[in-house]
């Protein structure tokens, strides 16, 4: 059959030569009229111009997966797959008609070309290429051409980051595309990303950020070559080869030169290049492409038309049929026809497909676009799913369709998570907008429509977020507006430059964001700079007025003004005087830097003299004189502690005069320290701490992180490290002692919990829980509780205090314990000095204090544990009960008696080695041990009375014992021969046999309720 081209017009030509302006100019000047587009997103920018011409209400818009239908509209954009078969239209128009020679959509471009004509012009317009096969197909044809607007010219290799501005980057993967973006973003500050899978909606707003300036790059595949308006000034090819559905092959010049046109517009040249990955252009191929000239198109893709729905096999053998005009070839098989191979196994779609309108209706859902890109199988078995809805029910299942379009409606994930649902979408818009698909086709396609929208907004935004340096896009633009940048500071310190965050302000020191590079960063940071200037001496006048508080110092040694460093303490001649570093950039100076410094000084002075308030009157006090006044000096020498030991003549020599007027500063005479209650709170502890690692740069020594925590939850006692320093420990308030440190105060409540027991005598009533023998004592409840530790911790504690153990059985001590019950209740015991014990205050200083008043008897507390156990040579501890008298009736042998209680009891006594000690060397500025048990004493110091009749015979004479069931009288005389305020004698040894089977020790015993108490601990 000849075809005509009467009233047939070929616009042809390059690109940039106003083909598409010139066919919507003559569509609007008749009456109705049709235009087809290779692209929905180039129909919606057609779209958009008509209506700016004639109106909204004039102007349809059809495409596969949209419809917008006003009832009065006599001008249809569409895309060339959706244009109508007939038209009674006065104007048609098919854009971009070379690609009737693609392999995949050819056959569609062929058939809108031979067949579809308006009633009073029809223009085709395409590539120059065009011109032989039309005038061959359509004799009559009229041919006009047209020149490009402006030249292209080839600019060479250039590596990415050295591409001009305003460059679009051509690849033909999404990998690649991907990669050379987030390339760009690194290097230039951003680029915008335009893919075929993305849809119309993502594209449109990816190409509006190029085109609004707010990147410099284009990052696409060849989708930009079909007709896309852009203000593209250079095209680089990152890529020469593509996939075209069938293979990879090198792209042709006619293919290069479609994309390389878009650069350049209207009269403004523009150029064309390759980047560092794809070899340089040959001169031949650029010459082409310059003058564009190209090979002719020799044929065109086509498909009979004429197909016979009488059956499945009728219709698969008129889709093979071929051409009989020359110039035509037959399309290889498409996506609809591939499914329909597919589909012709089916066993139900051949049950199915019965008739001319079944066979109709499965050819009408082949033409389902594969928008996922699956498998054909797959793709084959949803249009199963579909012709098997229409056949049976007239209409898809609904429900089905909710539950696809449900799995859609997500906007979490990434780039390809969102595209693949994007893709899936679409398959269901293009459903909903079939005729006589479903029963309600405006709900599904509203509400399929919605769903892209909002995924598509998704995707831009993930694509900007991964792609675009908003800061960096938006300060290029300003700047070559050749506009002054605005910066601004926030409440909270945020800088920003142009509404951009570029960096922090924290007191008087700024921070760029990271990242801050590039061809902007001079200018974000002059402008940011300007703007921090004049905040920097408002900022230092506020501080200058800020109350005390406002401001802070904290354990790190930084001082804060609210909540932000503004200075750093350091070490100065006085440890009480740290000097000031102030923190802050060289923006802030002249007068507003020295009132900040300044300001900042006077508050440290003002905390240090608050905070150690008491140590500050101490070294100011001028009514202490003599021995208490040195005494003084050494406590602010020791911050507030010092250990007992180290001052023992000093404090023996102070008169009780002396004493009150120290006391009244605060400071307290312990059992084992001589120092400041009120000093060991968190906060003054802290500051203590504070100023001696400044002054012996501790600040990063091991133990000073770690006992912070500590003070602050205000713990008795912590879990202490021996690499740690020790000083802090003591600085802290804390005495190091074995596994533990033990809080100061809470010591010396230990030591007025042992007093009673060292002081009490056996046969008198009531015996104090955990007293033994008025020599030795156990550890008591009390005791593990005011500590917080456990048995074993009890036992580490007392050992570095100097006590003594003395291994027990259970059965041992409790018979020895029963010998020793009075046969009566005696009166109570007094205790040295003519103090009634029941009489002593409960609370810990009072005790001691009374004690001291008493006789000065806390010089030497309970034979001072400490000094005894720190001049004390016995190293290790004792495993026989040496002052326990076999009770009556057992026999006793050269051998030490093993117990048999699977738990023996620890009696501690005075005597040791204090295990602070190194070496047995006694510490610096104590007395070496004069004799056994720890004894202090000067040589030629005469014995006691007890210890001379100890030495004497082993064991004490008969008639100074006094007569049994008789409480023993005060002795008043010298505090040395006083057994239980002086230096422990020695005990009288016996030989025991191994005692024969006695009686079960009595359940209510003490000590086998202590026993019991340790394994419960234990477990």
């Amino acid at each position: 059959m000849m075809l005509s081209g009467r009233g047939v017009t070929a616009v042809l030509g390059p690109t940039n030569t106003g083909k598409t302006h010139y066919a919507i100019e003559r569509m609007v000047a008749h009456g109705s009229g049709v235009i087809g587009l290779p692209l929905r997103l180039l129909a919606r920018e057609v779209y958009t111009r008509v209506v700016e011409k004639v109106g909204a209400p004039a102007v349809a818009l059809i495409t596969g997966e949209e419809k917008i239908t006003p009832p009065g509209a006599r001008f249809s954009v569409c895309t060339v797959e959706a244009m109508p078969r007939e038209t009674k239209a006065a104007f048609v128009a098919i854009d971009e008609v070379q690609l009737a020679a693609d392999l995949e959509r050819g056959h569609i471009f062929t058939d809108r070309i031979m067949h579809l004509r308006g009633r009073e012009e029809t223009l085709l317009l395409g590539a120059g290429t065009m011109r032989r096969i039309l005038e061959r197909l359509l004799p009559g044809i009229t041919i006009i051409e047209r020149p490009r607007m402006s030249q292209l010219f080839y600019a060479g290799q250039k590596k990415i980051t050295r591409l001009p501005q305003r460059t679009a980057i051509v690849a033909f993967s999404a990998d690649e595309v991907y990669a050379i973006a987030e390339l760009i973003r690194r290097q230039r500050g951003g680029a915008a990303v335009v893919l075929g899978a993305l849809s119309p909606r993502t594209r449109n707003a990816q190409v509006g950020l190029y085109q609004e300036g707010d990147v410099e790059y284009l990052v696409a595949t060849d989708a930009i070559g079909m007709g896309l308006n852009l203000d593209v000034d250079h095209v680089a090819f990152a890529q020469d080869r593509k996939f075209d559905g069938y293979q990879f092959r090198n792209l042709n010049p006619a293919e290069m030169a479609q994309i390389a046109g878009r650069a350049g517009r209207h009269v403004r040249d523009g150029t064309f290049g390759v980047t560092g990955q794809v070899q340089p252009l040959d001169n031949e191929l650029v010459e082409r492409i310059e003058r564009h000239q190209f090979d002719e198109v020799k044929v065109l893709q086509w498909r009979s038309k004429s197909l016979d729905y009488s059956s499945i096999r009728s219709l698969k053998a008129s889709l093979e049929t071929s051409p009989t005009i020359a110039g035509l070839t037959r399309a290889l098989p498409a996506t609809d026809s591939q499914a329909l191979d597919y589909l012709s196994r089916y066993p139900e779609i051949i049950d199915a497909a019965t008739t001319a309108e079944r066979v109709e209706k499965l050819w009408e859902a082949c033409a389902l676009p594969d928008y996922r890109r699956i498998a054909p199988a797959q793709h084959a078995d949803l249009i199963s799913t579909l012709f098997s809805d229409l056949v049976r029910h007239g209409a898809v299942n609904e429900d089905f369709m909710a539950e696809q379009v449900r799995r859609a409606d997500r906007t979490d994930g990434e780039i390809d998570t969102l595209s693949a649902r994007i893709a899936q979408i679409r398959t269901w818009t293009y459903v909903s907008n079939r005729p006589g698909w479903l029963a309600n086709p405006t709900h599904w396609q509203e509400k399929t429509r919605e769903i892209e929208d909002r995924l598509s907004d998704a995707l831009h935004e993930r694509l900007t977020k991964r792609f675009v340096d908003r800061r960096t896009s938006v300060l290029m633009k300003r700047l070559r507006e050749n506009a002054m940048l605005e910066a601004e500071i926030s409440v909270n310190g945020d800088v920003f430059v142009e509404g951009h965050h570029v960096g922090q302000l924290a007191g008087f020191r700024f921070t760029p964001v990271s990242g801050a590079e590039g061809p902007d960063a001079k200018a974000v940071q002059g402008a940011a700079q300007k703007a921090l200037s004049l905040e920097f001496e408002a900022r230092a006048a506020r501080l200058y007025a800020s109350g005390n508080g406002d401001l802070s110092v904290g354990s790190d040694g930084f001082v804060r003004w609210l909540g932000d460093p503004v200075g750093r303490l350091s070490a100065s001649d006085h440890i009480m005087r740290p000097r000031v570093i102030l923190l802050a950039d060289d923006a802030l100076s002249g007068n507003a830097r020295e009132h900040a410094l300044a300001r900042i000084e006077r508050f440290v002075n003002h905390h240090i003299a608050t905070v150690l308030k008491p140590l500050d009157d101490l070294s100011r006090a001028e009514d202490l004189q003599g021995l208490a006044k040195g005494l003084a000096f050494q406590l602010v020498e020791g911050l507030g502690v010092l250990f007992r030991r180290d001052v023992a003549d000093d404090v023996k020599s102070l008169d009780q005069d002396s004493r009150a007027s120290m006391r009244r500063y605060g400071i307290r005479f312990g059992a084992y320290h001589i120092f400041m209650p009120a000093l060991l709170k968190p906060s003054p502890a802290e500051l203590i701490t504070l100023l001696w690692a400044l002054k012996n740069d501790g600040l990063d020594k091991p133990g000073y992180g770690e006992l912070i925590p500590a003070l602050a939850a205000g713990r008795t006692s912590v879990v202490a490290d021996p690499g740690f320093e020790r000083t802090f420990y003591k600085l802290a308030g804390f005495r190091f002692l074995g596994k533990r440190a033990v809080r100061i105060d809470i010591l010396e409540r230990l030591a007025d919990l042992i007093r009673p027991l060292l002081q009490w005598k056996p046969g008198t009533s009531p015996r104090p829980e955990g007293a033994y023998d008025g020599r030795r004592f156990t550890a008591t409840t009390s005791m593990l509780s005011i500590l917080g530790a456990t048995p074993d911790d009890m036992e580490e504690i007392l050992k570095g205090l100097g006590y003594r153990a003395d291994v027990l059985s259970a059965a041992e001590a409790a018979a020895f314990l029963s010998a020793q019950e009075p046969a009566s209740t005696a009166a109570p015991s007094r205790t040295e000095g003519g103090v009634d014990a029941e009489a002593q205050p409960a609370d810990a200083e009072t005790k001691t204090e009374a004690a001291d008043a008493a006789g000065e008897a806390v010089d030497q507390p309970a034979k001072e544990p400490t000094e005894a156990a720190e001049t004390s040579e016995a190293a290790e501890p004792v495993a026989v009960a040496e002052a326990v008298q076999p009770p009556e009736g057992v026999e006793t042998t050269g051998e030490v008696a093993e117990a048999e209680e699977p738990k023996p009891v620890l009696l501690w006594r005075p005597g040791g080695r204090n295990e602070n000690q190194r070496g047995g060397r006694p510490a610096q500025g104590e007395r070496r041990p004069g004799g056994r048990g720890g004894e202090n004493r000067e040589q030629g110091e005469p014995r006691s009375q007890g210890e001379r009749e100890t030495r004497e015979g082993g064991r004490p004479k008969r008639d100074n014992r006094r007569p049994e069931g008789k409480p023993e009288r005060q002795n008043r005389g010298d505090r040395n021969d006083r057994p239980d305020r002086g230096k422990a004698p020695q005990p009288a040894r016996f030989e025991a046999k191994p005692p024969r089977k006695e009686k079960p020790v009595d359940p209510d015993s003490p000590f086998a309720k202590l026993a019991a108490l340790k394994e419960q601990m234990k477990k």
